[in-house]
């Protein structure tokens, strides 16, 4: 089994022509959003496209959220693909979805700029931001069960054209994701700076919470999760160490829970000891 890829900016029509590349690669698997797709059936995963909001579809797309890259890589190895096309926004993320999924290297990366017209892409940039609509590489039939409620509407994709006959390969569908009609989601840092200050200060142990400081890791425009860090007072008499690891475990479950970010890393610096007089 080896893998290629398939790298452009979100909404540049990556899905619509990823069984143009499949086909044209010899891929008889694809890795699009969360989900498995092999021979135009779903085999496994969760589409990214059914999360609630933006941050948690990025999570299921790169395969972050429990237990998600696990039954992936089992389908992966239950069935046995020959070559796998993975889709991504950058080559950072589809080098991240191989990892999660323990896929052999990459062996070529294919941009969307390299097979896609600039006018092809903003007709896609415009269905996808101004309509919400978005496609998987799979059958309306084959949505439906995964999709149930969702607007799927079928689109025929023709790929082989001959004098004498048109080949149907595949046909892509249509599936509004639930956030696409809420618009863009934003969570200000004071925001998150106020869920560390709560669950800090709910500890006993903790006597005031000092300087607070949020900063997000990025890729380029990709934002890639949260290194946070804190200050405080501390009352006299605890374990230290002990005490600093179920707070950073308490802070970072806190804010990936109430905002979907990933928190990479929780520091926290203790200035001093309080004793009580």
């Amino acid at each position: 089994m080896d893998v290629i890829a398939l790298v452009g900016p979100s909404g540049t029509g990556k899905s619509h022509r990823a069984l143009i590349v499949a086909h044209k690669h010899h891929a008889d698997a694809i890795i699009d959003d969360g989900i498995l797709i092999q021979n135009g059936k779903i085999i496994a995963g969760k589409s990214a496209k059914k999360e609630q909001s933006r941050i948690m579809a990025v999570r299921r797309a790169i395969f972050i959220l429990p237990g998600h890259a696990e039954e992936v890589s089992a389908a992966i190895q239950r069935v046995k693909p020959h070559r796998i096309l993975v889709l991504g926004t950058s080559e950072n993320m589809v080098q991240k979805i191989a990892k999660a999924l323990k896929l052999p290297p990459i062996a070529q990366i294919i941009h969307i700029e390299d097979i896609a017209t600039k006018a092809e892409m903003e007709k896609a940039r415009f269905y996808r931001l101004k309509k919400g609509q978005h496609i998987i590489p799979v059958p309306t039939i084959e949505l439906k069960p995964h999709f149930s409620g969702y607007l799927i509407d079928p689109l025929q994709s023709i790929f082989k054209r001959s004098r004498t006959r048109r080949r149907r390969l595949g046909e892509k569908s249509i599936v509004r994701p639930v956030f696409s009609y809420y618009g863009k989601l934003i969570i200000d840092d004071s925001a998150i700076r106020a869920i560390v200050h709560e669950t800090m200060s709910r500890d006993d142990s903790v006597q005031k919470v000092g300087s607070l400081h949020v900063e997000h890791i990025m890729a380029g425009s990709e934002d890639l999760g949260l290194r946070i860090a804190a200050s405080c007072v501390l009352g006299y008499g605890n374990h230290i160490p002990t005490l600093l690891r179920q707070l950073q475990g308490k802070v970072r479950d806190e804010v990936e829970q109430m905002t979907g970010m990933i928190v990479h890393e929780v520091n926290i610096t203790v200035k001093t000891l309080y004793v009580k007089g």
